[in-house]
């Protein structure tokens, strides 16, 4: 079974699509050890949401420290001894974001930063689990969660956001991958459905699945 064997889960979707609420419940239904993005500790993110030329470098840098500091723990306190981890982030995305927001010459700075600085990077997921959902529902989940921050995200940008994670997994073939339409499927709030997706995960033998309307 594709769950049973999964060691290193990662839930991956655009703002608003529920990862890090559907990672939380996975990590704690399998047990296993959290490693999830910090916005709250990224200095630069409530300024990125107020002037996104003025901030965008700083602010994926400081993202790409923390992940390197989550990633060396993780080394640190052992991969290789059979640590089950699940995370609401894929390391090979961030160039995603990167050329979503940097100007040319920061994106030569960034990559020749990056490149320098060598970072360890974590194994290969043995399954990800891509959240989609329209451009509404995203907006209107993001008002509703109230984040001060969030509130300055427009809908533009989202829908940019939103196509750039749906061309990166059109392409995406490093690991099995379990597409779920969260717009008819609600396994964050709905016990029903997490159980539902937790059985799906379960019977998934194809390397690309979906789960939703186009299951």
């Amino acid at each position: 079974m594709m769950l049973d064997k999964a060691r290193y889960i990662v839930v991956e979707g655009p703002i608003g699509a529920g990862k890090t609420s559907l990672a939380g419940r996975l990590a704690e239904h399998l047990q296993a050890t959290r490693m999830f993005e910090q916005p709250q500790n990224n200095p630069f993110l409530n300024h990125f949401y107020q002037s996104p030329e003025r901030w965008a470098l700083p602010t994926q840098l400081a993202f790409l420290f923390q992940r390197i500091d989550q990633i060396v723990q993780l080394e640190r306190e052992g991969w290789a001894e059979g640590k089950r981890v699940v995370s609401d982030f894929l390391f090979e995305r961030d160039p995603l974001f990167a050329r979503l927001n940097l100007s040319k010459d920061e994106i030569v700075l960034y990559e020749r930063i990056h490149a320098a600085m060598k970072p360890p990077l974590p194994p290969q997921p043995d399954l990800v689990i891509y959240l989609q959902a329209p451009i509404e529902t995203l907006i209107e989940r993001i008002r509703k969660r109230g984040i001060d921050a969030e509130r300055r995200i427009t809908e533009a940008y989202l829908d940019r956001v939103a196509k750039r994670y749906a061309n990166f997994f059109f392409q995406y073939e490093a690991a099995p991958l379990l597409v779920v339409d969260t717009e008819v499927l609600n396994p964050i709030d709905s016990d029903d459905d997490f159980q539902l997706l937790i059985t799906r995960l379960g019977e998934m033998r194809g390397f690309r699945e979906f789960f939703g309307y186009a299951a």
